[in-house]
């Protein structure tokens, strides 16, 4: 009954599966008579073997006791020694980690085998030239006996002998008797090491799933087995190892001869960077700058000098550079005359405002591009190809006449082949006109002379001829060599006369470029769009420009996303003399820049930086002080009133003509103050520079996007929009007017002499006047001067001639007067009497 109650009392267990978890309670007794009840838990370990096999022995493992409240029990008998069980390196080590390690095992053993069987044929060579050399000597003292050759069996037999260490070989190898011909020797064969086989897991072990979910994990006795866990050589550390052996076995003694380097240096460079470029150590250059008298730290920079001695002294050779040497020469690129293939000419369309010119180019291209341009002029250059009935092509480029477009007339008379000038023969030539005159000539470019308009009543096209007289332009009818067409582009009469002589220029002057180069173009005309970003149109000088080209322009850089032609498609390609828009700039690059191609994006943007830093320089360049530059500026600043504008526009080269405008209207009392310009649609950051000013936004078709407009209402910002430049100018011209107030005019109406001084009143003086000059009336503003001095400047209040009061008083008559303002009055003082008129200032 006793025993019953000492066993462990179980739960009870449910219907199922056997279970590998007992629990039961087992009292603990301590000294001085106490007790403790805890739970304890019996895990047995589940082994599944194959059907056939006995069943194994359960292995039965104590789980860490639990405090838990129980009736006293008496201990539980020991569980049985657990069955040996495998190792513990391979019930840990994943499938993948024990391949790789039995790989690298048998790598060191087919290794290991190698080296043996060196080490043995060198054995057996040393072997065969002491028996040889030992026959020599039995056949130099006996030479009736021929000394016995050693047979190729034992050779072979010890070169393929893998497992034989050499000293066992030399003791099994039978040495050659001394006296009588030996005997043939034998070698017994040695049996081949045996490399040692993988350790293959238990299968129950394995089959249990226990080892392989904990293989990955790391556990106290995996972590002081250091012997078992130790990581082998890898393979790339043995052909480490063979390579250095190998180059210490071939390597000379001798110096190693020094390399020569040419060395770049530009105009300033660290001494840290010098050594990099000369391959040298930075120390031995702080050295040699030490004994050179120029102590410096590897940190510091130097100039050319400097960093020549030293790249002199080290045995390199230098190349000097300088900053200007990353920026493109165009002048110094010239292609060879057997690449070069005829090209169309481009025609560039001149003249004054309002004379044709858009009209006779509508007319050429068959179009109606005047029907779109704000208030019926020019503001942009056009830039066209046309097709000649003869199949030929011809690129136009229409240029604005207004006198704002200076600068649009100047490029375009810098990049065309032959200017035509437009006159109309009931106007004449004008400004303009004679303008373009002067830029093709400047330009060195031929011009042919278009009379426009000879239907209309009052045409007169021999006047033009003479005039064109006096600007040294003859034409063929009076003996000269200047071609002229009177020409109608309403009626589109004489047309084809005007493309004739424009084939008989360009076959004059044999155009012709290298299309199978790297492109090169002009702006002509640069814009940001809202749509797709920055826009240039250029002008293919020389070579084709392709879409995925990467290229600097200007300041800017890029790579071509499209090209665009003149009717709007996309095209893949542009040669010589074609006009394109282009897409994917970095910027808004400046009309008249070079577009050049590169062979890559590191160049491109090198080239770029530099000329932004170069621009930047120039802008924040100061100019020498002198004293008459100090108190001008301090005048400017005094005197003259700053008028504050930001202009927006929709192409950089309307930009460019809006602020030159501008800056002529300025005067001696006002100036226009340009804070800030450029291409593209009015954003947030001109309406915060213009809250800040107090400066008007003028738009040039252009408008502000919503963000802007929002901010532009909450700071009161105005704008001004316009699409006609000379509606601007007008504007622009009366807001300085009105800073500038209306003007003051002094008109003198009466001269008079103090003849003497009477009292008026308790404090007043009236003064007896006798009027030398002109007339006095009452209220007018005075002088009264004595000695010519200005004593006081005053009005008249009352005009009395002997007791009546008048209105005025003529010269030869005497009079009396008080004066506001003032009784200084003496006699023999003079009065000067003037009108003051307010008019509207005019700039």
């Amino acid at each position: 009954m006793s025993d019953e109650q000492d066993k462990p009392t179980l739960t009870r267990k449910p219907l199922g599966l056997k279970r590998t978890v007992e629990a039961g309670q087992v009292q603990q007794q301590f000294s001085h008579g106490r007790r403790n009840t805890v739970v304890v838990e019996v895990k047995r370990r589940r082994v599944l073997g194959r059907p056939g096999d006995p069943a194994p022995e359960p292995v039965v493992e104590e789980v860490a006791p639990a405090p838990a409240p129980a009736p006293v029990a008496a201990p539980a008998p020991a569980p049985k020694p657990a069955a040996p069980r495998a190792s513990e390196n391979d019930s840990l080590m994943s499938r993948q980690e024990r391949q790789v390690q039995l790989l690298r095992e048998a790598e060191e053993a087919r290794m290991s085998s190698l080296e043996d069987n060196r080490r043995r044929e060198e054995a057996a060579r040393a072997r065969a030239a002491e028996e040889e050399k030992q026959r020599a000597e039995q056949s130099a003292a006996k030479p009736a006996e021929p000394a016995p050759a050693p047979t190729p069996v034992a050779a072979e037999t010890v070169a393929e002998a893998p497992a034989v260490e050499a000293p066992q070989a030399e003791a099994a190898a039978p040495r050659a008797a001394p006296s009588a011909a030996p005997a043939p020797r034998r070698f017994t064969p040695v049996e081949a090491p045996k490399r040692p086989e993988p350790k293959r897991p238990d299968p129950k072990v394995s089959r249990g799933g226990d080892s392989r979910r904990q293989s990955g994990k790391l556990t106290v006795t995996r972590a002081l087995n250091e012997d078992e866990g130790a990581r082998a050589r890898s393979l790339a550390a043995l052909k480490r190892a063979r390579e250095k052996e190998k180059r210490s076995h071939t390597a000379s003694s001798g110096p190693r001869e020094k390399q020569v380097r040419e060395v770049v240096v530009p105009e300033s460079i660290t001494v840290a960077e010098l050594a990099n470029r000369m391959a040298e150590k930075t120390g031995d250059l702080v050295k040699a700058l030490f004994r050179l008298g120029s102590p410096s730290a590897s940190t510091d920079t130097i100039d050319q000098d400097i960093a020549e001695l030293l790249v002199t002294e080290f045995g390199h050779e230098i190349i000097r550079v300088s900053e200007g040497d990353v920026d493109i020469r165009h002048d110094e690129d010239i292609d060879d005359a057997e690449h070069l293939k005829p090209r169309a000419p481009v025609v560039t369309i001149m003249g004054h405002v309002d004379h044709g010119k858009t009209s006779l180019l509508d007319a050429l291209r068959g179009a109606n591009v005047v029907a779109g341009e704000a208030g019926g002029i020019t503001q942009h250059i056009g830039a066209y190809q046309v097709k000649t009935p003869d199949g030929s092509l011809v690129t136009f480029l229409d240029t604005p006449g207004h006198e704002a477009f200076t600068e649009m007339r100047q490029r375009g008379a810098n990049v065309t082949d032959i200017v035509i000038l437009v006159v109309a023969a009931d106007d004449g030539l004008k400004p303009q006109s004679i303008e373009a005159i002067a830029h093709a000539k400047a330009a060195g470019v031929p011009i042919i002379v278009a009379i426009n308009k000879v239907d209309k009543e009052g045409a007169n096209p021999q006047r033009v001829r003479e005039r064109l007289l006096e600007h040294e332009l003859v034409v063929e009818e009076m003996g000269g060599d200047v071609q002229n067409v009177e020409v109608s582009a309403l009626k589109k009469t004489g047309l084809d006369k005007l493309l004739g002589a424009i084939a008989v220029q360009a076959e004059i002057m044999e155009l012709k470029a290298n299309p199978d180069r790297a492109a090169e173009g002009t702006v002509v005309e640069a814009k940001l769009d809202k749509g797709r970003g920055p826009v240039a149109t250029i002008l293919v000088r020389r070579g084709t420009l392709k879409v995925g080209d990467i290229f600097v322009c200007g300041a800017e850089s890029g790579r071509v996303r499209a090209l665009i032609d003149d009717q709007g498609k996309q095209i893949k390609s542009a040669t010589p003399s074609m006009p394109v828009e282009v897409l994917g700039l970095g910027g808004v690059p400046m009309a008249g820049d070079t577009l050049t191609v590169v062979e890559n994006e590191a160049r491109a943007r090198e080239v770029a930086t530099y000329r932004q830093e170069q621009a930047t320089r120039k802008r924040t360049v100061q100019a020498p002080v002198s004293l008459e530059g100090m108190f001008e500026a301090l005048a400017d600043k005094t005197n003259v009133i700053q008028f504050p504008v930001i202009i927006k526009g929709d192409v950089q080269g309307s930009v460019e003509a809006i602020v030159n405008a501008l800056n002529k209207l300025s005067t001696d009392e006002i100036r226009v103050r340009v804070l800030q310009s450029g291409a593209g649609a009015i954003t947030e950051s001109d309406v915060t520079l213009a809250a800040a000013t107090k400066a008007p936004i003028i738009g040039f078709n252009v408008r502000p996007n919503p963000k802007a407009r929002e901010i532009a209402k909450r700071e009161n910002v105005r704008f001004m929009y316009h699409d006609v430049i000379y509606h601007l100018t007008d504007e622009i011209r009366k807001e300085m007017a009105g800073e500038l107030g209306p003007e003051r005019i002094e008109t003198v109406v009466g001269r008079a002499e103090v003849k003497d001084v009477f009292p008026a009143g308790k404090r007043d003086k009236a003064a007896g006047l006798l009027v030398l000059e002109g007339i006095i009336r009452k209220g007018l503003h005075a002088r009264l001067t004595r000695d010519d001095v200005i004593v006081s400047a005053t009005t008249i209040a009352s005009l009395r001639r002997f007791k009546d009061d008048v209105a005025e008083v003529r010269a030869g008559l005497e009079c009396g007067v008080v004066l506001s303002d003032t009784n200084d009055i003496k006699a023999g003082d003079n009065l000067e009497v003037f009108e003051v008129e307010m008019r509207d200032r005019t700039l």
